[in-house]
């Protein structure tokens, strides 16, 4: 299914998505195939990126194929890694054993919601697995069979796990209404492992790890590139405000090492928050340096495998390293915030090489990143500000009535839920919530997340962001929202699509770059533009473009 055009909204809400059926199927779920509809599914990894990764069975086929070309003894080496990491993950094991299937989790995933097909019920989606366990691994199953929940492993059941465990965006909303608190998330990211074995992977996955094995960021950026990409927004930087900005690169013996998801170097609305970043930081003399080798602090890894996910984060602590910095700080994305959360202890051990991060500003130590040794910017900022460290004037964005997208991994995976709210309300005075049980831990998932985001599987994002899209529309509707702010890459790529599909008229922006546009800088011309290059309404020139306005050092 192609996006639709902006004349088309209309018709393909009411007559295509939101035609939904919750009910049970005729068939039974393990007799019912799988539809592999164009729209719902992602392109599987070619070739030359599972070289790259020296991964298995690299092969060039497409998903509609009747065969998938596994490799001889698929299923022998399939069972043999199920016991592998039944063995190696406690949690997996006892994710598979206390499933009750009770039902919590059902209607809480945005997938299941915006498609209303069984299979994206969480329970079911772990079932899925959990019926290859009970046949192989338990003694009911292996005796009973069906009738214990158990099932051979076939073809097409590995079809199954492939459309629908790409059909999972691991974003634990399900895991917060578990009884038993089992993660979902970590049977999906099982799963996929599973899948690569036998060399089935997603391209919108597999493709970006391999370019950050090559060169350090997703979008295989090279040294010269990125350097190149940096200056162009300090050009665009200066347009707006008439600064001038030094930027740092692989500078050894800064204080801190900065790095941000690669979306922010060339995709708008990510470049504005790269943008916000760099003004910021020369306003504040923060001694702090980017690298062009350890660019990128997203990890796509975490939808790969576990090893995959190791190897893309010990690029950061290893250029950490070789640069001599005193601690890390990053800027707003998701997934990386939760590999270094959740993750990084686990599969890479604490940084000791490095400090505990002491903000330059305000002096505010951040115990909490005392293993880890990094810093998230919304912690920063909202450091800064509460210490009286940022000139803000919020009536600059008063043509901004803003709601607040709690991204998945920030929100579930790390808690971060006041720090994103206190720094909006002090860059903006119109703020406004969500329904309640749409924000915070409840937060809905953008419906793209997890290596999801791509073209071909337009129609399940669409779906999968009814429910955040639904709850965007509600404060449009009663509060006049014209912006959506998030503070993660993925979401503020996806978003876009989102709110244009169910919220049209609402932007999507970074937190940062609210920040920036409210700022009064030292030096700065009149403002008349946003970080954007777009009017600021109210913002009429008074004399000449180059007039500068004298600002106080701690006005």
């Amino acid at each position: 299914m192609k996006k639709p055009k902006p004349d088309e909204m209309e018709y393909y809400q009411q007559e295509d998505l939101l035609k939904l059926d919750w009910g049970p199927r005729k068939t039974s779920w393990m007799d019912t195939a799988v539809d592999f509809r164009p729209g719902t599914y992602i392109y599987p990894g070619k070739a030359k990126n599972l070289r790259v990764l020296d991964l298995p069975n690299p092969r060039d086929w497409a998903v509609t194929d009747d065969d998938w070309q596994l490799p001889e003894g698929w299923k022998q080496i399939v069972l043999e890694g199920m016991a592998e990491r039944l063995s190696k993950y406690r949690s997996f094991k006892v994710f598979m054993d206390i499933c009750v299937r009770c039902g919590a989790c059902a209607d809480k995933c945005h997938f299941f919601i915006g498609s209303g097909d069984p299979k994206n019920m969480p329970v079911l989606r772990a079932e899925l697995l959990r019926s290859i366990y009970r046949k192989d691994f338990t003694a009911l199953g292996k005796v009973f069979g069906k009738l214990a929940g158990g099932r051979e492993l076939t073809p097409d059941v590995i079809k199954e796990w492939f459309y629908y465990f790409f059909q999972c965006t691991e974003c634990r909303r399900c895991s917060v209404f578990c009884p038993y608190g089992i993660d979902t998330a970590e049977i999906t990211m099982m799963g996929r492992e599973l899948l690569g074995l036998l060399g089935l992977y997603v391209n919108w996955v597999i493709e970006p790890v391999a370019n950050c094995y090559r060169f350090g960021n997703h979008l295989g950026i090279q040294p010269h590139g990125l350097k190149d990409t940096l200056e162009f927004m300090a050009e665009d930087i200066e347009e707006a405000t008439g600064i001038q900005i030094d930027i740092p690169i692989n500078k050894k013996g800064a204080e801190i090492l900065f790095f941000t998801p690669s979306g922010d170097f060339v995709a708008a609305p990510g470049i504005y928050t790269c943008m916000a970043y760099m003004l910021l930081f020369h306003e504040l003399g923060i001694d702090y340096t980017w690298s062009t080798y350890a660019s990128d602090g997203g990890n796509f890894g975490l939808f790969t495998s576990h090893e995959a996910l190791k190897r893309l984060n010990s690029k950061i602590y290893a250029e950490a390293k070789r640069l001599g910095v005193k601690w890390i700080l990053g800027g707003e994305c998701g997934h990386m915030w939760r590999v270094i959360n959740q993750y990084m202890d686990t599969v890479s051990g604490p940084a000791d090489f490095l400090e505990v991060p002491r903000s330059p500003l305000t002096g505010t130590v951040f115990e909490h990143a005392r293993s880890t040794k990094v810093v998230h910017i919304m912690e920063f900022l909202a450091d800064a500000i509460r210490h009286g460290k940022l000139n803000l004037d919020p009536s600059r964005n008063d043509h901004i009535r803003v709601t607040f997208h709690d991204s998945c991994n920030t929100a579930r995976g790390m808690g971060i839920l006041e720090e994103p709210r206190y720094v909006i309300r002090n860059a903006c005075n119109h703020f406004y919530e969500m329904p309640e049980n749409t924000i915070r831990e409840q937060t809905f998932c953008c419906g793209g997340g997890a290596g999801l985001g791509t073209d071909e599987n337009m129609e399940m994002r669409l779906r999968g962001g009814l429910p955040r899209g639904s709850a965007v529309r509600h404060v449009q509707e009663h509060h006049g929202v014209n912006q959506l702010a998030a503070m993660c890459a993925i979401d503020r790529a996806t978003l876009v699509t989102v709110c244009d599909y169910w919220a049209p008229g609402v932007q999507v922006t970074g937190i940062s770059e609210l920040v920036a546009n409210a700022m009064i800088f030292k030096g700065e011309k009149r403002r008349t533009h946003d970080l954007r290059l777009e009017p600021i309404p109210g913002m009429t020139e008074v004399g000449e473009e180059s007039e500068t306005v004298e600002v106080a050092a701690n006005e």
